[in-house]
């Protein structure tokens, strides 16, 4: 195994171990919110998710807050912890742009992707490289993405961050 394998398998062990954002948080009055339950058939996990977005203008929503409980493997444990730390604070479009990244190297069946930019803005979420060689692992690493997207569509907030529609 190279070093860079055991330092994916190292980022993947702490974040399960010291995960970011568990334990759900009441949302900040006038903010939009919204939660989501999802469940991994094929092996039983399990995460709650809950978010806090705040509107302050046509198309300025931010995800002030992402707070979650969950139970299972350590992959989705990670996924949700590595998910947590990219998306809070960012504008929605920024969370958009990040859910499409880190599904895009959930496709890439362990080859990782080209661009350098969008691997750095994944940050801890390139350590999950490995898993896209193991489709039954997959779907743990996306459990937490998928709570994320149904909390936003729950909360009705603007899939793009604006007051228009989303053009991509």
């Amino acid at each position: 195994m190279s070093s860079l394998q055991d330092l994916y398998q190292q980022v993947i062990l702490d974040h399960a171990k010291h995960p970011h954002g568990r334990g759900l948080v009441e949302p900040t009055a006038g903010h939009l919110t919204g939660e989501s339950h999802q469940v991994n058939t094929t092996c039983g996990d399990e995460i709650t998710l809950r978010v806090d977005v705040r509107t302050s203008g046509a198309d300025d929503s931010t995800l002030e807050q992402v707070s979650w409980e969950g139970q299972g493997c350590s992959i989705s444990q990670a996924s949700a912890s590595v998910m947590t730390e990219l998306v809070t604070g960012r504008t929605l479009g920024e969370v958009a742009d990040l859910d499409a990244a880190f599904h895009a190297l959930m496709a890439s069946r362990g080859k990782g992707l080209d661009d350098e930019e969008t691997l750095d803005a994944l940050g801890d979420g390139e350590a999950f490289t490995g898993v896209s060689q193991y489709p039954a692992r997959i779907k743990c690493a996306l459990l937490g993405w998928a709570a994320l997207k149904d909390s936003l569509v729950r909360s009705g907030a603007p899939a793009d961050g604006s007051g228009g529609s989303d053009d991509r």
